[in-house]
């Protein structure tokens, strides 16, 4: 047995370093900081220096709702210990957090199946190149991930799953919502976290409701849990809403959809525009975010993006009126919803089922490197040869991941528990591809429950 515990405490510490090893290089070769980030710390640092929640705009700054206060904390906190802009300490700290995500993978592939599927998902969830990458950049993925991982795991533990003390653990439950909370407070999507592990819950009353209650809980003990989980994931956003209400004068309980503040244009005519076409990250790159600010131009766009040559001029004229200012004016952008309206008319079944699809799809099987120099559009393959390479390897690997994943369902479908990671992936897989931005970093949070799947084809049945 004292052999065993060595050969465990080998492996974990072995891969450790490695995970430590892979990450310390991306943070020192590739360090991420990006628009968004400065926008981050430039909230973070005003309000850690003028006890102002805003952004700066001409030397003035001006209080904002249009990002969550979860991870501008998270970079306070942290430049009010290593100075302002130290990014490399913020990234040196995800890291961290990044290593606690193996080790909850692994708690739950042990829970689930055993002791050999946990070291399995403490390797997968340690070497994953694309976990590692986001570590080293500047952004909310990383935290994100992590408590992602903490609410299942802690939901797993909450249904008695690998616990000799069966359910009704409340302060378990608890936490559960508090990390749910968290993932809200970093980024709006998290709560589709919490619309998975009520769902699930919904469906545990239902089966114990009905009597099927082989290993399901008792109703009284899931109305419990589930009261627990929505007050520990709604209770940290009562005071950004109140200080919305009191500050800016709005209702707002979580972000803009469109992360606008009050004086910004919502450019709905031209992201409905967008989603009548869009299917991929690299149209995201070269159509949805230059606007507004930049030159668009029209040879970018697929012939999806047109149903016939009248389309294909119109849209021509509307770039030029664009490109003259690069400004989406409010009868601009009226004049996009006109045209979006005159496409979703000519074929409804594209817009709200087809492309949705496609997005999705691309979401989940793009090589994940985009924040490395590689030319998005690999296919061409016309980069850089080094560049090529990554690209395509990430992209084999990302199959890998995924194709492990379903395989890993396909054996433990029937398991207890199970159905909380497929509700999650299901759902925020669908609400993915609502979006007019297919950016593959969105499906990085389902990669906890991914692995954990993965994981199960390497556990032996007795």
């Amino acid at each position: 047995m004292r052999e065993l515990v060595r050969k465990q405490a080998r492996f974990f510490l072995g891969v450790s370093l490695a995970a430590l090893a892979l990450r310390g290089i991306l943070v020192w070769r590739f360090p991420a900081v990006v628009d968004d980030s400065r926008l981050y710390a430039d909230i973070a640092k005003n309000w850690l220096q003028h006890g102002v929640y805003g952004i700066t705009n001409s030397g003035v700054i001006v209080p904002t709702l249009s990002r969550l206060p979860g991870y501008p904390a998270f970079l306070a906190a942290v430049f009010a210990i290593f100075g302002l802009d130290h990014f490399r300490a913020v990234l040196i700290v995800q890291v961290v957090f990044d290593l606690a995500t193996c080790f909850l993978a692994a708690d739950m592939a042990r829970r689930l199946f055993s002791d050999r599927a946990a070291k399995a998902a403490f390797l997968l969830t340690a070497i994953c190149p694309f976990l590692a990458n986001y570590a080293a950049a500047a952004l909310t993925e990383t935290l994100e991930i992590f408590f992602t991982a903490l609410a299942l795991d802690l939901a797993l533990r909450g249904l008695g799953i690998g616990e000799l003390q069966k359910q009704g653990n409340w302060g378990v439950w608890l936490g559960c919502g508090f990390s749910i909370g968290a993932c809200i407070l970093l980024r709006p999507d998290g709560g589709i976290l919490l619309a998975a592990v009520g769902g699930y819950l919904c469906w545990l009353l239902w089966r114990g409701i009905r009597g099927r209650s082989a290993g399901t809980p008792a109703p009284r003990v899931v109305i419990v849990a589930g009261l627990l989980v929505g007050f520990g994931a709604l209770s940290p956003l009562i005071p950004w809403t109140l200080r919305n209400l009191h500050t800016l004068h709005r209702f707002e309980p979580l972000a803009p959809r469109y992360a606008t503040d009050s004086d910004e244009l919502v450019m709905a005519g031209f992201n409905r525009w967008v989603k009548t076409w869009i299917a991929d990250y690299v149209s995201v790159q070269e159509i949805y975010w230059p606007v507004p600010g930049s030159d668009l131009d029209v040879t970018r766009l697929p012939n999806r993006a047109f149903d016939s040559d009248d389309q294909r001029m119109q849209t021509t004229v509307l770039f030029a009126d664009y490109n003259a200012n690069h400004d989406m004016t409010p009868d601009l952008d009226a004049r996009f919803a006109v045209l979006a309206a005159q496409r979703i008319h000519a074929s409804p079944l594209r817009f709200y089922a087809w492309l949705p699809l496609v997005r999705i799809a691309d979401m989940w099987t793009r090589p994940r490197t985009e924040l490395f120099p590689s030319d998005p559009r690999w296919w061409e393959f016309n980069d850089d040869k080094l560049w090529l390479t990554v690209s395509l390897v990430f992209g084999a690997v990302n199959l890998a991941y995924v194709g492990m994943g379903l395989a890993g369902l396909g054996k433990s479908r029937e398991l207890f528990g199970i159905g909380l990671f497929v509700l999650f992936l299901v759902i925020r897989s669908l609400f993915l591809g609502t979006l007019e931005n297919p950016e593959p970093r969105y499906t990085l949070e389902c990669y906890p429950a991914v692995i954990v799947l993965a994981a199960s084809i390497f556990h032996r049945h007795a």
